[in-house]
């Protein structure tokens, strides 16, 4: 197995998050960057401010490292209209990988019709622009049957409105390892939440995001079916390391 291809290395950090300056915090995520060429993950994703550095460092080394990054991060409460202009950016500055935070609010309030529109609408701006479209659940924020519920009507929206070739270009996300949690309860995801979004996003793919820490949670997680793994980990955890803090 070649568990790099399915790594998305990740740095979604604010200055403020990493107690650093601006500048000192561009020159982490460059370091994120150059270790994602150098190490060859199937993608980078970082804040949507550092796409055209990542695309433009990626393309001076001749790599085939994608680009990906997260669109209305890390609440999802946006606008449609928000989350579209945010995500046209980012196609615009050369993006591979889009990964929406859903309105889990919304949908936690019962405006399903409202998250219906927004996956529709984000799901076929990426499509039409030939870019992987992820949905972000944040199944910290969700009880079981809510995350059945929202993988569901993704995957119902998906299937009802595209054509099954573009099914594995769509995802069902776990978190964005951002929400806080009480008692310190898992705020990514977790081999029961994973298990539940597999059964009920199939077709689309699932990727498991925040809470992956070493080589072995990650290949328990491919081998229950998972298509991609978010981590700040991931060279760490390719060298069968144990990540001791992060996404």
């Amino acid at each position: 197995m070649n568990i790099k291809q399915y790594l998305d290395s990740t740095y979604l950090k604010t200055a403020e998050q990493a107690g650093a300056t601006e500048q000192e915090n561009c020159l982490i995520a460059k370091k994120f960057i150059e270790e994602a060429i150098k190490e060859n993950f199937k993608l980078i994703m970082i804040r949507p401010d550092r796409v055209i550095m990542a695309k433009k460092m990626i393309q001076e080394a001749n790599s085939v490292v994608g680009v990906g990054t997260v669109i209305d991060f890390p609440e999802g409460k946006s606008s449609i209209g928000n989350k579209l202009k945010e995500a046209a950016k980012a196609i615009k500055d050369g993006v591979d990988d889009l990964d929406f935070v859903c309105n889990y609010h919304a949908f936690k309030n019962g405006e399903t019709d409202l998250v219906k529109e927004e996956i529709l609408k984000g799901t076929a701006l990426g499509l039409a622009n030939n870019k992987v479209v992820k949905w972000i659940i944040e199944v910290a924020a969700l009880n079981e049957k809510e995350i059945v519920q929202l993988s569901s009507l993704i995957k119902n929206t998906v299937v009802s409105n595209f054509d099954q070739e573009s099914y594995s270009k769509v995802f069902v996300k776990s978190s964005t390892g951002f929400y806080k949690t009480e008692n310190n309860y898992p705020n990514g995801a977790t081999i029961s939440a994973i298990k539940i979004m597999l059964d009920n996003a199939a077709p689309l793919s699932v990727k498991a995001a925040g809470g992956v820490r070493t080589y072995d949670e990650a290949v328990a997680m491919i081998e229950l079916g998972v298509k991609r793994i978010g981590t700040s980990g991931a060279k760490v955890i390719a060298n069968g390391q144990y990540l001791i803090d992060g996404y």
